[in-house]
C-alpha cells in the first residue's frame, strides 16, 4: 500500500512499488492531463509536481514517493486562471498541445526558484521538448508569467 496526496486528496492505493507515478495518475487515480511521451525522462510531457519539485513522472516509481503531495495539471489552478496557464493562452503557446501540461507544470516549478529569467535561462533550464517547435511563443509566455507573478 502507498498514500500520496494527488491535488489535495488522499489516496491509499494498492499498487506494484516499481509503478510508474505517471500510470499510477492516469490508471488508478483518473488523471488523464499527465501525457506519456517518451518513458525515459526525456521529453517532460509527464512532468507534475512532487512536493513542489518538478518530476518525470514516468520515470518515478510510486514506492519512492510514499507520503508525497503531488500536484497535476488538473490541480494546478481550478478554474485555469494561474498566471502561468493564462500567459499560454495570452501567447497561443500550443499548436498540438500535447507537450503543453508537462511545459507548464516545469514552468511553474522554474519560476518559483528563478522569477526573472533570460531567454538563455529558458533554453537551458526549461527542457521539455515540444515536437511542434513552438519554443518562440514558449518563451513569450514564461517571461508573461514570470510579470504577472510578480503583480
Amino acid at each position: 500500500m502507498v498514500t500520496i496526496k494527488v491535488n489535495g486528496t488522499s489516496h491509499q492505493l494498492d499498487v506494484e512499488g516499481e509503478m510508474p507515478l505517471l500510470w499510477v495518475l492516469r490508471e488508478e487515480v483518473g488523471l488523464t492531463g499527465t501525457k506519456f511521451g517518451c518513458g525515459i525522462a526525456q521529453c517532460g510531457a509527464c512532468t507534475v509536481h512532487v512536493n513542489g519539485e518538478a518530476v518525470r513522472s514516468c520515470v518515478t516509481p510510486i514506492s519512492t514517493i510514499d507520503g508525497a503531495e503531488i500536484t497535476t495539471i488538473e490541480g494546478l489552478s481550478p478554474d485555469s486562471r494561474h498566471p502561468v496557464q493564462q500567459a499560454w493562452l495570452t501567447e497561443q503557446v500550443p499548436q498540438c498541445g500535447y507537450c503543453q501540461s508537462g511545459q507548464i507544470m516545469a514552468t511553474v516549478a522554474y519560476l518559483k526558484t528563478n522569477p526573472n529569467p533570460t531567454d538563455a535561462d529558458i533554453d537551458a533550464n526549461l527542457t521539455n521538448i515540444c515536437r511542434c517547435g513552438t519554443y518562440e511563443r514558449l518563451r513569450r509566455a514564461v517571461h508573461r508569467a514570470a510579470a504577472l507573478m510578480k503583480i
